[in-house]
């Protein structure tokens, strides 16, 4: 998704959370700020949504949710809004972007509309190989506003993840010291599968990158009461284990450990028995990824780097 070489800011030990985020803003404030006002879907659609009644209430309880069960985490999002000098609002507003739109009306949304992420993974654990590799295709609108966070915590444990201009680290991708990684895939779970006011994947993608072991990021996972649904790739380095998990609201979870068979994963769910919106793209994807050679390191990589579809290739570069 860029076009340069990522600028990795390495921070911590800090005296507290919210110090952790102010430094991350004030690092990249600009990027911040440029992302924010260029952001679409923040600007035409959260910000206006925010100002009515209905909103306001979800926002609120959001907000009260994600607090009470993550408070570290709350305090370096606040500290983020404050080092990068933009209204704490618009930070909410980006972060909790998935938890929100599903309540906006359909009449007050445009052919630009937010869809679903377009990442791809391939995923293969054998005895010659272990691989999980991942497309990160998101909203144009993060081109060139994004960047890595190392981080260092008081306890030891250091991270490194690939952020949103704005975002908790990371609703992407990431991994840490304790050998523990994760790639995301958005799922499109219908409305009526959403729990409103539940807790927000960044929260807990954000909570994954302190994780110490596997287990440890699956009951993290599982104990977050979710407000909509997501994928999960979980990966052990030091065992040699890759899980997808995909969630839903109301506690559900389903894990598929991966095994020598290939495993693709688009935009939608594919083990987790849940209502969902029909995704053209992701189905094309998933489609596309079943005739390709998948037997070699070198044939997942041009697996996702396919652009045989010219609608809805599996490799991203731009608006379609």
């Amino acid at each position: 998704m860029e076009g340069k070489m990522l600028e990795m800011f390495e921070v911590g030990p800090c005296e507290d959370d919210y110090q952790l985020g102010f430094l991350i803003g004030q690092r990249f404030c600009n990027r911040i700020r440029t992302r924010l006002a260029g952001d679409l879907i923040l600007q035409n659609q959260l910000l206006p949504f925010a100002q009515t009644p209905q909103a306001q209430a979800l926002i609120k309880a959001l907000s009260e949710t994600n607090q009470k069960k993550f408070p570290r985490y709350w305090a370096e999002l606040l500290g983020t809004a404050e080092g990068s000098g933009v209204p704490v609002l618009d930070i909410i507003l980006v972060n909790f972007r998935k938890e929100i739109l599903p309540f906006i009306s359909k009449t007050a949304t445009n052919s630009n509309a937010d869809t679903a992420d377009d990442c791809s993974d391939i995923l293969i654990v054998s005895d010659s190989m272990a691989i999980a590799a991942h497309n990160e295709d998101a909203n144009v609108a993060l081109v060139g506003h994004t960047y890595l966070i190392k981080g260092k915590l008081s306890n030891g444990l250091s991270f490194i993840a690939y952020t949103y201009a704005g975002e908790l680290p990371s609703c992407a991708f990431g991994f840490n010291s304790q050998g523990l990684a994760f790639t995301l895939n958005s799922v499109p779970p219908t409305e009526a599968e959403i729990a409103p006011a539940g807790i927000g994947r960044n929260f807990v993608s954000r909570d994954l990158l302190e994780a110490t072991s596997i287990a440890d990021a699956l009951a993290r996972i599982r104990s977050a009461e979710v407000s909509v649904g997501h994928s999960y790739n979980l990966i052990d380095i030091q065992r040699r284990m890759i899980l997808n998990v995909e969630t839903a609201s109301r506690s559900r979870v389903s894990v598929h450990e991966v095994g020598t068979t290939p495993f693709f994963h688009a935009n939608m769910y594919l083990h987790l028995q849940v209502q969902q919106v029909h995704d053209e793209n992701s189905i094309s994807r998933q489609k596309r990824s079943a005739v390709l050679p998948q037997g070699s390191k070198t044939d997942f990589l041009s697996l996702l780097g396919d652009t045989e579809d010219t609608k809805y290739p599996i490799y991203m570069t731009g608006k379609n």
